[in-house]
């Protein structure tokens, strides 16, 4: 059996990494071992941040819901849970930009779930 040379598929799956350290400094942009170990790290935390994102923009749209409902005298909870039982379909988002950018309008929905 004769001998394979593999250089154009293993150039093509190393510069399918370094592709992705464009902005990288150093040997970290250079040299596949340093590139692919980092790459490898850069993936992982962007990962990770995705899932904090989300994370963190539940709470703040939380807190702002929060904020308003107490404005108005009542908790979160209480406002949440009528809200549920009168068959509201404005999801947390929604309500925090509503409370955020018009408070007359939060406070039209707050007289209505009563």
């Amino acid at each position: 059996m004769s001998r394979v040379r593999r250089g154009f598929k293993a150039r093509r799956r190393r510069n399918k990494v370094l592709k992705l350290a464009k902005g990288f400094h150093f040997d970290r942009r250079t040299k596949y071992k340093h590139t692919a170990e980092t790459v490898k790290r850069a993936l992982h935390y962007s990962y990770i941040g995705r899932r904090l994102l989300k994370r963190d923009m539940r709470k703040l749209w939380i807190t702002r819901i929060s904020a308003a409902s107490k404005q108005l005298g009542t908790s979160y909870s209480k406002f949440m849970g009528t809200l549920k039982a009168k068959g509201c379909v404005l999801n947390r988002k929604m309500l925090s930009e509503i409370a955020a950018r018009d408070f007359d309008g939060f406070k039209a929905i707050m007289e209505s779930t009563k």
